[in-house]
């Protein structure tokens, strides 16, 4: 057994696999902290939710790519890319708290663009700056 999960294609399918399930509950997470449901927003054709989520999707695929990179062992990388998806998850509320003269929520709810542009670029960035520190 030990020879099946040292195989590289077992390994990769594996991480996947994992890494798949971890966006959707994460997603879902945010999903939670949003005051606007992104799915329906996105399905309206809301392009300031469609950057904001595609921004936390890679933010979150990028932290785990640092994770896959950093450790060998499944389950740590695992435990590293929830530490991350924390941190970017905090990164949101702090931007939130950063902009007293409006809400970001209302503002992508309302299809600012401008502020679902920052929002992406915010995870995205964010994504780099964890993902170097995880080690």
């Amino acid at each position: 057994m030990e020879n099946f999960w040292g195989n590289d294609y077992v390994q990769a399918a594996a991480n996947y696999s994992v890494i798949v399930l971890l966006i959707i509950l994460f997603l879902a997470l945010f999903e939670l902290v949003t005051k606007y449901k992104n799915w329906e927003e996105i399905q309206k054709g809301n392009f300031a939710v469609a950057m904001a989520t595609g921004g936390k999707i890679f933010g979150i695929a990028n932290i785990f790519r640092f994770s896959i990179s950093n450790h060998d062992s499944l389950f740590v990388m695992i435990g590293w890319g929830m530490f991350g998806f924390f941190l970017l998850l905090t990164g949101y509320f702090i931007f939130e708290f950063l902009t007293p003269r409006f809400k970001i929520d209302d503002e992508i709810e309302k299809d600012n663009r401008a502020v679902g542009f920052i929002a992406m670029v915010i995870s995205i960035g964010l994504s780099y700056v964890i993902g170097s520190g995880i080690g």
